[in-house]
């Protein structure tokens, strides 16, 4: 087994329960760790037998475009997306989280993980 974890991915999107949020958009940063088999790609050194982490981007990338009132949707959407398009998956963990959010105080960021 091994870990790929791909880092501090930053998107603007238009997620929140506000309206303004869906209109103003906001800066967001996901991290992604996938638990997965790499005997094959450690031994083959063949993209084909690896997950292929570049396609994970682009999922979550898709999934950040498309709007949502919740970080708890976003983070569900993008486990779905990638169970659906990746068999190889043994476990997943990924963190959304929104900079600055609209709470009344200061603060850096909130964040929502979901594992499955």
């Amino acid at each position: 087994m091994g870990l790929i974890k791909i880092e501090n991915m930053e998107f603007y999107a238009y997620h929140g329960h506000f309206k303004e949020e869906q209109i103003v958009g906001n800066r967001f940063l996901v991290d992604l760790t996938i638990e997965t088999d790499m005997q094959m790609p450690a031994k083959s050194d063949d993209l084909k037998d690896a997950l292929n982490y570049q396609v994970a981007y682009n999922i979550v990338k898709e999934e950040m475009q498309e709007k949502s009132h919740l970080l708890e949707h976003i983070a569900g959407r993008i486990l779905d997306s990638l169970y659906d398009n990746f068999d190889t998956i043994k476990k997943a963990e990924v963190k959304v989280s929104k900079m600055n959010p609209p709470m009344g105080g200061k603060m850096e960021r909130v964040s929502v993980t979901l594992k499955r």
